[in-house]
């Protein structure tokens, strides 16, 4: 998995999140479940959310249809305006060595260059969480930005160990879990490659 894996989302510091945005005035936004039609465009939303990101490996958006391939997404929803996915979340199910059962990594998060810094990546995330919340996850690891990710609750946790990135970038957070899982946490064999 690379290192930039989730870092083509909004970036913008806001706090909150809804299923409903702004884009401005005229525009707006809403988040739903990925469907069929939808496939092209998640690529291609992934593709240029990702294109230019300094520690992008640039297969994002083949690690999604991998993952879809493979039926091992447990989560997909994008952000649609105007009749358009313009942003996109993914997340699969993770095994921590432990063996702490119902963690999932979110990655990636996608959101097209032009609608980027417009709360719909923050949207993304709060959506995606709210569902693997009460759809009773223990929590989610994710490889990220710190300062984007503390606002929903992500935290560098000693002893859960992701060992293909720096520690200071790699982050979880408990959701229905009591305490957070020690050991390694392999993802979908997708992300190797």
């Amino acid at each position: 998995m690379g290192f930039g894996m989730l870092m083509g989302e909004d970036r913008r510091n806001r706090a909150g999140f809804s299923c409903v945005g702004s884009l401005g005035a005229m525009s707006a936004f809403h988040i739903r479940a990925e469907q069929s039609h939808d496939i092209s465009a998640i690529h291609d939303v992934t593709e240029a959310a990702f294109t230019g990101i300094e520690h992008s490996d640039g297969t994002e958006q083949d690690l999604v249809d991998k993952l879809r391939a493979a039926k091992a997404l447990s989560l997909s929803l994008v952000a649609e305006a105007d009749g358009e996915v313009i942003g996109h979340i993914a997340a699969s199910e993770v095994l921590i060595g432990g063996g702490a059962q119902g963690w999932f990594g979110i990655g990636p998060v996608s959101v097209r260059p032009d609608k980027q810094q417009q709360g719909v990546g923050i949207a993304l995330m709060g959506s995606a969480l709210d569902q693997l919340r009460a759809e009773g996850a223990g929590g989610v690891v994710l490889l990220g930005d710190p300062g984007y990710y503390r606002r929903f609750g992500f935290e560098v946790v000693p002893g859960l160990v992701y060992p293909d990135a720096p520690a200071e970038f790699f982050m979880a957070v408990c959701l229905n879990a009591p305490a957070f899982p020690q050991g390694v946490v392999e993802y979908h064999s997708a992300f190797g490659g």
